[in-house]
């Protein structure tokens, strides 16, 4: 029996160590700008943490799920999500303040 592999073993678990290691750092930078000064805004705090865990899950996604290295169909799937998706967030807060005509708030 060859002792031959196709991926190189040590090599993706160094990869893995690296992603784990990237995956806390987002995640303390994320708490460190939770606790920011009062004079920093409630949404400048919010969107700053949105950007960092938008970082984090294309490093998972990329890294860990090896969504970097597939084909186009793959990344036009994803593009049709996260089209889509913006797009019901933006009907969500588009309707955020369209109430039925009676009702109180």
């Amino acid at each position: 029996m060859s002792d031959s592999h196709p991926v190189d073993f040590n090599s993706y678990i160094r990869r893995c160590a690296y992603v784990f290691i990237a995956v806390l750092c987002a995640v303390a930078l994320m708490i460190w700008i939770s606790y920011l000064p009062e004079h920093y805004t409630w949404a400048l705090k919010v969107s700053l943490i949105l950007v960092v865990a938008c970082a984090n899950a294309f490093v998972v996604a990329g890294f860990l799920m090896h969504l970097i290295s597939e084909k186009k169909m793959i990344y036009t799937l994803l593009a049709f999500t996260v089209f889509f998706f913006a797009g019901l967030m933006g009907l969500t807060l588009y309707a955020l303040q369209d109430f039925p005509t009676g009702t109180t708030h």
